[in-house]
């Protein structure tokens, strides 16, 4: 996979994310809470991504049991408590606030690559991580004047969406040195499914999936935003620098807000087409490669005889 390649898997995963409301939103008005949402997801897709190995691709599901540490923490630490977090706040407050407080997660990418992996912190991801920060302020109207009702747990809680979601970059980008993207993202949802089946409670009701709407959204919840988006920007944090890839991933915002213009007829001011300019200038940034200054090379004075 060539760089560009890998910068367009990464923006198509995190586009497919920006879906996650129409599958949510539905569920939510049939009665299930965040925590069972989250099993949901978890369960729908760690099903699809094994059926689909078991039938075409056994060796995938090969790994060495001393690197299941890092599909827990993926899987559990990562993907199960940013669903938590990230569904909270859109159960108790709304989708954009949400998706704003989700988008500190580049800012824990950035310093924690930093101290994991010894990733620089150039000019472009600095004015990149600004630019994302204040353009997400504006696409959910908390700039320029702050007039969302923010309770501090729903704050605390959406923070904590950030940083779990930071930590699946810190976790993928060790286990993509030994594994494909698909091994990595069915054996993340095997563990958060593992971790969901006995904690949800999900069975109780159970008789709610005989219905075709609860079973399709569950269906297109685990497929869209879920599996095709982690597999494309796991395979594009392959290649890249994780703190590039969280970055890029800002695109999830936008496509958001054009859902909400398509779909559901929602309508943008000014000033929140200005932060989805930030947003896609902060992709530009970030995908820029850094210029370092050249020396030049000093020519040799020659010697006298």
């Amino acid at each position: 996979m060539s760089l560009r390649q890998a910068y367009t898997a990464a923006i198509a995963g995190a586009a497919l994310w920006g879906m996650i409301g129409l599958f949510v939103q539905p569920l939510y008005s049939y009665g299930f809470t965040a925590w069972e949402v989250v099993a949901i997801r978890a369960i729908a897709s760690a099903f699809l991504l094994v059926t689909y190995l078991a039938l075409f691709s056994r060796k995938m599901l090969r790994i060495q049991l001393r690197d299941l540490p890092l599909f827990i923490g993926t899987g559990i630490v990562s993907i199960v408590f940013f669903n938590w977090c990230f569904f909270t706040v859109i159960e108790q407050s709304s989708l954009s606030l949400a998706v704003v407080l989700l988008y500190t997660g580049p800012l824990f990418v950035t310093i924690l690559s930093r101290v994991f992996f010894k990733e620089l912190l150039t000019y472009n991801k600095g004015i990149a991580l600004v630019t994302t920060i204040i353009g997400c302020g504006f696409v959910v109207g908390l700039l320029p004047s702050f007039n969302t009702v923010l309770t501090p747990s729903i704050l605390l809680i959406g923070i904590g969406s950030g940083f779990f979601y930071a930590l699946y970059s810190i976790f993928a980008k060790v286990s993509s040195k030994r594994y494909s993207s698909m091994t990595i993202t069915t054996y993340s949802f095997i563990c958060a499914a593992a971790f969901m089946i006995p904690t949800s409670g999900l069975w109780n009701k159970a008789h709610l999936f005989t219905q075709i709407e609860v079973s399709s959204y569950a269906i297109g919840l685990a497929f869209f935003p879920t599996v095709l988006a982690y597999l494309l920007y796991t395979r594009g944090l392959a290649e890249i620098e994780s703190s590039r890839a969280s970055i890029l991933s800002t695109i999830e915002p936008v496509v958001a807000i054009a859902i909400g213009l398509f779909v559901f007829s929602d309508q943008l001011t000014v000033i929140q087409w200005f932060g989805v300019m930030l947003v896609l200038l902060s992709i530009f940034l970030v995908s820029r490669p850094e210029h370092r200054p050249t020396r030049k090379k000093s020519t040799p004075k020659p010697q006298a005889v």
